[in-house]
């Protein structure tokens, strides 16, 4: 599936509960070459259509592992979801059955990848009281892989939003040539940080909040909601949700600009805030829009990891 004509890929990886893409863009920045993508709602589909020429896979749960191709990676972001109390019974198939994690087991236990990258929400390090990440953790650890995992700021990353993911990384204890405890997660710049004001478009028209709702809502209490920001706003801003759409009084981060004074993030300023490149294609409607930047991984951070697990990809030899 990778560009014809390119030169030959670093390595090979699939893109699971793919989004719009923003994990393969940071594992293709590192030389790799996407061969097999999954997702299933159709407007990410679209979009990740728009910007790869490429019809992602829809649901993973009916793909067969012999439909997939070899590959070197796994890329998922996938749901947090709750394990069965029968998880006490042997083997994974058993811990993980009735969950979208059970899929990524079953293909890494039948196609063997040299690495993995996992992504997920903070919650999920506490959800059902952290069982669920502790099921995770030795289920992929019986799986034979060596796994680390680290809760990363995006904006330690560069990028102007403050944005907390749990990052597993999982390497073949079995690849001869290199020592997959060795393996270590960037860092980042946690001392020097991104102002949102440096990124915001000026005299932005079609954005607009509707002076009528800020009057009668976003502005009926004076209690310092919701926060208001402009070019002179220092530092990076809270995170952007999938429900940004909503224009919540509580949780939501507006511009001042406009004709009302008042504004939505432009698809330019979401693309900023989660480090994709400008010319990135938004081909679906503004609800989607925000709800697609909203779920998806900021790249630079995937960037990062991707150049981290890369020579324990291309420097791991298989057995036999």
């Amino acid at each position: 599936m990778g560009k014809k004509g390119s030169k030959k890929a670093d390595f090979t990886f699939i893109d699971l509960f793919a989004g719009i893409g923003g994990t393969r863009l940071g594992f293709e920045s590192a030389g790799g070459q996407c061969v097999y993508t999954s997702e299933w709602d159709p407007h990410a589909q679209k979009t990740y259509e728009a910007n790869f020429g490429e019809l992602p896979d829809g649901d993973i749960t009916k793909v067969s592992v012999s439909d997939i191709p070899d590959f070197d990676v796994l890329l998922a972001g996938f749901p947090c979801q709750p394990f069965s109390s029968i998880g006490k019974r042997a083997g994974f198939m058993h811990k993980t059955q009735g969950t979208l994690f059970y899929d990524v087991a079953r293909i890494l236990e039948a196609k063997r990848p040299k690495a993995f990258l996992l992504e997920n929400v903070q919650g999920l390090l506490t959800h059902d009281k952290g069982n669920t990440m502790s099921t995770i953790l030795e289920v992929l650890s019986e799986l034979d892989y060596d796994v680390q995992y680290k809760l990363l700021n995006a904006a330690d990353f560069g990028v102007p939003q403050m944005r907390k993911r749990v990052y597993i990384v999982g390497i073949d204890r079995h690849l001869k040539g290199i020592d997959p405890s060795t393996f270590v997660f960037p860092t980042g710049d946690p001392d020097h940080h991104a102002d949102i004001g440096n990124f915001l478009e000026s005299d932005v028209e079609g954005y607009t909040i509707s002076e009528k709702l800020q009057k009668n809502y976003l502005f009926k209490l004076d209690d310092g909601r919701p926060k208001i920001i402009t070019k002179e706003t220092k530092g990076p801003t809270k995170t952007l949700v999938a429900s940004y759409h909503k224009i919540q009084r509580l949780t939501g981060t507006f511009v001042k600009d406009g004709p009302t004074g008042l504004r939505l993030f432009t698809a330019n300023e979401c693309k900023a805030l989660m480090g994709f490149p400008k010319d990135f294609k938004v081909p679906v409607s503004r609800t989607q829009m925000y709800h697609q930047f909203g779920n998806s991984v900021v790249v630079p951070v995937i960037k990062e990891i991707a150049k981290s697990v890369k020579p324990f990809v291309i420097n791991g030899e298989r057995h036999g």
